[in-house]
């Protein structure tokens, strides 16, 4: 692999992500426990107020179509450009790109709403992307649901290859 990938990987303590792809930490946890009356039903039970992690796609790497039950903002940090494609309800969608080159229309900061589906790649050529992601409520593998490539293509044929870019057999990086 690459020397300054490796070097991230072990210099933030890294590890490849179990459901989505890439590789990832978890920063931030609030202490702070919302539960009823303030969560909706959808939840199931109690989160957090927040979780952060940091994120990290390779050329090999993907995160890999999915959606949760919370708001989520990436965070660009260093690195190369993302193409992150979100499919909201109704057959909308679009391509947001994370980067510094805020010139050629990509932010260093961006929210995905709850709810919508998602998923990102380097942008063709790129080495590497280190990016953070904040969740509020906070982020539980309970509120994570996997993108089935043949019902979100029905919806939005128009991102088709996108789509099957991105819900691959097995999106887990392997170190």
């Amino acid at each position: 692999m690459d020397p300054l990938i490796d070097a991230l990987i072990t210099e933030l303590g890294l590890i490849p992500h179990p459901s989505e792809g890439g590789y990832f930490r978890e920063t931030w946890r609030a202490a702070q426990i919302l539960a009823d009356p303030a969560l909706s039903q959808a939840y199931g039970g109690p989160r957090c107020a927040g979780t952060a992690i940091y994120y990290l796609l390779t050329p090999q790497t993907l995160s890999a179509m999915h959606r949760v039950r919370s708001d989520e903002i990436f965070h660009f940090y260093l690195g190369d450009a993302v193409e992150q494609l979100r499919l909201t309800p109704g057959g909308k969608g679009e391509i947001v790109r994370l980067g510094s080159g805020i010139a050629a229309g990509e932010r260093p900061q961006s929210l995905v709403p709850h709810g919508t589906w998602q998923g990102a790649r380097l942008k063709p050529g790129g080495r590497f992307a280190l990016m953070g992601c904040t969740v509020s409520p906070g982020f539980e593998f309970a509120d994570y649901e996997h993108g089935d490539r043949a019902s979100l293509t029905a919806e939005w044929p128009e991102f088709a290859e996108m789509i099957a870019t991105l819900t691959p057999a097995d999106p887990v990086a392997r170190g």
